[in-house]
């Protein structure tokens, strides 16, 4: 308010005055990039670096897989350059009449309706289990663990009484072992991790002693030599006909690698639970695993999942390795596939392996987006608790 006088006559605003516009710098577009991006010289020098990088690398790589890429065509003569077409991309045509290798390996083309149908049986299982307003989760856990499995071992090795003829795991490959040993793998690793991190921190010396005793070994050794063990020297210690599947021994192998990294995760979220939660869940009467099923493993957990995620991503990667055992996963047949001379030129393994990195990014970016929901899902409802 304001008032002005001029000899007996007195002026007062009678309304305040209104508020100024914030400057144009600090809002809008230019106010987020001076925000963001150009708010100090540090920030300024890393925004330029960062775009200079990015006009470096992106260009070229979408001329490559896209706008000089070859979609369609029989053979190599699709993808080779020309006096007509001097600068040649991607080779997708080779993908694309590779597509069903990649994917069910030397699966029998008569039968890998089955396998489709098993990777419908985990897709339902998958979103039943994680999705959040899903039902009858107790349920969705059951069909995950037990009646899934079941249905995919007689799906995909085969029922000859029933119609259903006898693929041998030699036959399997692509796509299919791939998501088998991950899924095995990470289906496994979390609850034998949970009972080797328990088994570390018990109090019985024999059950820490064993506990120890494998996480460090397990630890200590790189997976191929997992793998190598398990499928070289197993079968040396065992009569011929009691030997293991050479598929089933790198299951074996994957799983029990991954439960001691998993192992490791899960103790240090229980060695970030106060000593108050234990002392709580004590006093009101709770046995042992009362307190650790109600109270410690899923704060634990809910601590841990960032790094159990970062775990299974590790290892849907690392499936990779089984090819030093004769196991045909996605990447190796696409080795096998990018040396045939029918599609022989200069592009062809670049265009494989491309076309690998892509379909392992998705894959482990749908779990990393998954686990980042999960994570603000959880930690927004611990918020809402404490403020009710």
């Amino acid at each position: 308010m304001s008032a002005v006088t001029h000899g007996d006559v007195s002026f007062v605003r009678q309304a305040p005055v209104a508020p100024l516009p914030p400057p144009v710098s600090e809002t809008g577009v230019i106010g987020w990039l001076r925000k963001n991006l150009f708010s100090g010289p540090l920030n300024f020098v890393l925004t330029a670096l960062s775009l200079g990088l990015i006009l470096w690398v992106i260009p070229p790589l979408l001329d490559f897989l896209i706008f000089n890429a070859t979609w369609s065509g029989q053979d190599r003569e699709a993808c080779v350059a020309t006096a007509e077409r001097p600068e040649v991309g991607a080779c997708w045509a080779f993908v694309r009449e590779r597509i069903s290798y990649f994917i069910y390996g030397f699966y029998p083309i008569s039968q890998r309706w089955r396998v489709d149908v098993f990777f419908a049986l985990l897709a339902v299982g998958i979103v039943w289990l994680l999705a959040p307003r899903a039902k009858g989760r107790l349920w969705g856990a059951l069909y995950f663990f037990v009646v899934m499995p079941l249905l995919s071992y007689i799906l995909l090795l085969g029922w000859p009484r029933y119609g259903l003829p006898y693929v041998s795991t030699a036959q399997w490959g692509g796509m299919l072992v791939t998501v088998v040993v991950s899924a095995i793998g990470i289906v496994f690793s979390l609850p034998i991790g949970v009972v080797l991190a328990l088994g570390r921190r018990s109090r019985m010396p024999l059950v820490k002693l064993f506990s120890v005793i494998f996480i460090e070994f397990v630890r200590g050794v790189p997976l191929i030599t997992v793998l190598f063990m398990a499928s070289v020297m197993l079968p040396l210690f065992v009569p011929d006909q009691w030997s293991p599947d050479k598929l089933l021994r790198a299951l074996v192998g994957v799983a029990l690698f991954a439960s001691a990294y998993m192992a490791e995760v899960v103790r240090a979220g229980l060695q970030a639970i106060p000593r108050g939660q234990y002392e709580g869940a004590q006093a009101i009467g709770l046995s042992y695993w009362q307190m650790m099923g109600l109270v410690i493993l899923p704060q634990a957990l809910r601590t841990t999942i960032p790094n159990i995620v970062n775990s299974y991503i590790a290892l849907f990667k690392d499936t990779t390795l089984v090819f030093v055992v004769g196991i045909f996963d996605f990447l190796r047949t696409i080795e096998t596939a990018r040396v045939d001379p029918k599609w022989a030129t200069p592009v062809t393994s670049t265009t494989g392996y491309a076309f690998a990195a892509i379909v392992y990014f998705f894959f482990c970016y749908l779990m990393s987006r998954y686990a980042y929901d999960m994570e603000r899902r959880l930690a927004t409802d611990y918020r809402r608790r404490r403020r009710a």
